[in-house]
C-alpha cells in the first residue's frame, strides 16, 4: 500500500512513485481481462493522465482503486465503441440511386459533349478557365501565376465560356 503521510498526488515524486508501483499492474489487469487486441497500454497512460488531472480531489490512498476503476471503464468504453464499429462494418451500402436510367444516360452523354468542347478550347483558354472552375482561383491569382494581365485571364475565360456554350447545347 502507498504511504500517505500528509502528502498529495499532485506532489511530482508522489505521482511519480504511485506510476511506478501501480503502472505495470494496471496493464496487466487490462490484458488478462481484455487482451491486447485494445491497447491496455494506453488505457493505463489515460487512466494517469485522469489521476494527475484530478490530483487534488484523490487521496494517495484512493489513487489504486482509482487507476483500477479509471482503466477498466475506459476499456468497457472501448468495447462498446469496436461493437457499433462493427455493426457499421457489416451494413452495406446501398448500392442503387434514385436517379433514372434516363437521367444517367443523359448525364454521360453531357459529360462526352463537355470533354470534346474543352478539347477544342485553346491550350491557353482551356487552362485559365480549368484553373478558375475546377481549382476555384480568382482572376488575379491565376494572372499572377501566368505572367499575363488580370483583363488577359478575363479575355481567355470568357472566350472558353462563349465557345463551350456554342458546342454544347442546353447550357
Amino acid at each position: 500500500m502507498i504511504k500517505a503521510l500528509n502528502t498529495n498526488i499532485c506532489e511530482e515524486h508522489v505521482f511519480s512513485n504511485i506510476f511506478k508501483t501501480l503502472s505495470k499492474d494496471v496493464h496487466n489487469f487490462l490484458r488478462y481481462k481484455y487482451g491486447d487486441g485494445l491497447n491496455p497500454k494506453d488505457k493505463v497512460q489515460e487512466a494517469f493522465i485522469k489521476l494527475w488531472d484530478n490530483c487534488k480531489n484523490i487521496s494517495p490512498e484512493k489513487a489504486k482503486s482509482f487507476l483500477f476503476t479509471t482503466a477498466n471503464n475506459m476499456m468497457l468504453n472501448e468495447v462498446k465503441h469496436q461493437k457499433v464499429v462493427l455493426r457499421h462494418q457489416q451494413i452495406k451500402p446501398k448500392s442503387y440511386t434514385n436517379e433514372n436510367p434516363e437521367f444517367l444516360m443523359e448525364e454521360s452523354e453531357y459529360m462526352k459533349k463537355y470533354q470534346r468542347a474543352l478539347a477544342k478550347l485553346t491550350e491557353a483558354q482551356r487552362v485559365a478557365f480549368l484553373m478558375n472552375r475546377i481549382e476555384g482561383k480568382k482572376h488575379k491569382e491565376i494572372a499572377e501565376e501566368l505572367g499575363i494581365s488580370r483583363k488577359g485571364v478575363e479575355k481567355r475565360i470568357y472566350g472558353a465560356l462563349n465557345k463551350l456554350r456554342k458546342e454544347i447545347d442546353g447550357i
